[in-house]
């Protein structure tokens, strides 16, 4: 068992702090406030190859292992998970889906611009839309129909909460095609933002990463051409689930990193506020807080990187990715609420950030599968 990161991932990691010291921190709370969406930021990150992290270099990506993506995301995460979240679902869900059951066709077409993040010098990224209504956690109850009309597919529906709305070029759909099949008549399907009938519904205003761009997606008698499905017929729901169980490692990630920046502000804060006469880090009440922080956070990120680990390996991550997931998420929740104690009065204005991190973190016990929803997988897990 070997702990010791490579050379490459040093790198990777270092490369990723500096980008959220010099690139995301200037103007985050701004962003915040206004719900600015962080395209320089995204464009830069994209720049730095971090938008197609794990894509195969033939299609344009930078080829890193998912150990390298689980420390960049913390890194980012620390500072925006504005930022973090529009590169965990262009990464996670959105090229890796692609890249690993997407056909050679739709790779080269869309996938090497997802993995670049730029096409004609313009930001191009994707969006993942499966979330309804009514088909939250329960996934299978589609709403959004894809009617087989020979050489097309007629796609009709609502989704809702979807990251990078706004802002994506290109949407992986899911749809039911066949209802009497249930789940196995579900498909998924690669839609243009900017075909007829696809309509983009008003931002959401939202309680955390709020620069991020959630929107809902109507559509309305939208042309599918059937070589933009993904898989075979019925594989969508397959195809969903199987990459969701990716994306929760970048979710997990992200969490360590809103944890782990709530807990390191509130570590420099220790040493600067003083009260009775001394620095609050020599009263044992904040030091069993931020003992506390540490021990969790730490926690946390090794169930992310053997999750991480275990992607690489070709071994089954789904159990290890929501365990990480739900460990992370409250870790993260857990930690931002301590941060706002520790920080007193200033933890409740936006300039000390910790006020941020709060609101950002609790988004990360619902999407891509609540705490809920983790626990009935790790339970079926140890159960069979």
């Amino acid at each position: 068992m070997n702990f010791k990161l490579s050379e490459e991932q040093l790198m990777i990691q270092q490369a990723a702090r500096d980008f959220a010291v010099n690139e995301c921190l200037p103007g985050v709370i701004e962003r915040d406030e206004h719900q600015k969406f962080p395209k320089d930021q995204i464009v830069k990150l994209a720049e730095l190859g971090f938008m197609g992290m794990m894509v195969d270099p033939k299609y344009g990506g930078a080829g890193m292992d998912t150990i390298s993506y689980v420390l960049a995301m913390e890194e980012i995460s620390k500072l925006d998970a504005s930022v973090s979240v529009c590169m965990s679902v262009n990464n996670s869900l959105v090229c890796w889906g692609l890249e690993t059951y997407g056909s050679e066709e739709q790779k080269q077409q869309y996938l090497t611009p997802l993995a670049t993040g730029i096409k004609d010098e313009e930001l191009y990224i994707g969006a993942f839309l499966l979330s309804e209504p009514e088909a939250g956690s329960d996934a299978t109850s589609q709403r959004t129909t894809a009617e087989d009309m020979g050489d097309h597919y007629l796609l009709n529906g609502t989704k809702n909460w979807i990251t990078n709305g706004s802002s994506a070029s290109v949407y992986l759909v899911i749809a039911q095609t066949h209802p009497g099949k249930k789940s196995n008549g579900i498909n998924a399907f690669i839609v243009e933002k900017n075909w007829p009938g696809v309509t983009v519904g008003a931002k959401e205003n939202k309680l955390g990463i709020r620069g991020s761009d959630t929107h809902s997606i109507m559509f309305t008698d939208v042309k599918v051409p059937k070589e933009n499905r993904i898989g075979e017929d019925g594989f969508g729901f397959k195809f969903a689930m199987k990459t969701l169980a990716g994306g929760r490692i970048g979710i997990a990630s992200q969490a360590l990193g809103i944890a782990s920046g709530a807990y390191q502000f509130s570590l420099e804060y220790s040493k600067q506020r003083k009260a009775f006469g001394k620095e609050i880090m020599h009263h044992q009440a904040i030091q069993f807080k931020l003992a506390d922080m540490a021990t969790k956070i730490d926690a946390a990120r090794l169930l992310c990187l053997k999750a991480a680990w275990e992607k690489d390996t070709g071994k089954d991550y789904t159990v290890s990715s929501s365990m990480a997931k739900v460990f992370a998420s409250e870790t993260a929740m857990w930690s931002a609420v301590e941060a706002v104690q520790i920080h007193g009065g200033y933890g409740f204005v936006k300039e000390y950030h910790v006020e941020r991190l709060m609101r950002d973190a609790k988004i990360t016990q619902i999407y891509e599968g609540t705490s809920e929803v983790q626990r009935i997988v790790i339970g079926r897990s140890i159960l069979k």
